[in-house]
């Protein structure tokens, strides 16, 4: 089982922005949702867990290495897709693989070779492993990157925002292939998708302005809020009286006039009890 413990983790940017405020996680073998708006500190959060950037405040401890103290030790057992990831248009996913694979060090060529067609198959890709990337779909490149994250075995497998652009086709395969891995390694999905959380994780965290405004299982924490979540339609002229009287989490057109969902204890006149998911919870902090 891995093991990852973020402890009062800050960072504040030399131009005063505060991105991270005393970050507090733990997480385990699986699959792990960081859900928040853009902005919210999440790729800060992603660079620093990879090594790619310093922070000011707190630790990071990985199957009891201190991330800090023992980056190359750490970087050997870690893969990172960031959010952009670039490829060279006119090069052959076979070709820059072996060339990303040497660079990490794989120098045995039969070893190499094998690698590197096992991971083009585990990625669905085997089969135009000899077209350029630049004519490879939006899908197609995220599972490039994650094929190039895999090259060293990552016990800690870390995507930024992996199903932006994608269409639902895309985005079901690059599902399946994160779900595989996460049964061997901890798997960090950042993402500002609730369906990205809700489809994969089975712990998450929102994080918004720098700080963790919740964490735990997405199940628990929907169960917490059925039964506070009602909905109305309501004329368009009424939707800031609405909003001055109630807790209004979400707001969405039905059949061309405005809903509102509101957060209250019990139903009001003319409410009626809402579905509870992802999306409310979520919604709910955001408005808090």
């Amino acid at each position: 089982m891995e093991q990852l413990s973020i402890s009062n983790l800050s960072k504040t940017y030399k131009n005063g922005v505060q991105a991270l405020q005393s970050i507090n996680l733990e997480l385990s073998t699986g699959m792990f949702g960081l859900l928040g708006p853009n902005g919210a500190g999440k790729s800060t959060l992603m660079r620093i867990i990879a090594t790619l950037q310093d922070a000011d405040e707190g630790s990071i401890v990985f199957n009891g290495i201190d991330v800090f103290k023992h980056k190359q030790d750490v970087r050997k057992t870690l893969g990172y897709l960031p959010q952009q990831f670039g490829v060279y248009p006119r090069i052959s996913a076979l070709d820059l693989l072996t060339h990303f694979a040497i660079l990490k060090g794989i120098s045995h060529k039969n070893q190499r070779i094998d690698l590197v067609n096992a991971l083009l198959h585990k990625t669905n890709l085997y089969e135009v492993r000899h077209q350029y990337l630049g004519g490879f779909s939006g899908g197609m490149k995220q599972r490039f990157g994650i094929a190039q994250a895999l090259l060293n075995n990552p016990k800690l497998l870390i995507v930024d925002e992996p199903t932006a652009g994608l269409d639902p086709k895309e985005r079901n395969q690059f599902y399946f292939l994160l779900s595989e891995l996460s049964e061997q390694a901890i798997v960090i999905l950042s993402t500002h998708i609730v369906d990205d959380v809700k489809e994969l994780c089975t712990k998450m965290a929102i994080i918004n302005q720098g700080q963790v405004i919740l964490d735990g299982e997405p199940r628990s924490l929907i169960d917490q809020l059925t039964g506070q979540i009602f909905q109305k339609t309501i004329a368009k002229h009424e939707i800031e009286s609405y909003r001055a009287a109630y807790s209004v989490i979400n707001e969405q057109h039905y059949l061309g006039q405005p809903l509102i969902q509101i957060l209250s204890e019990s139903a009001p006149p003319g409410f009626t009890a809402s579905q509870v998911g992802l999306e409310e919870v979520y919604f709910t902090q955001l408005t808090m």
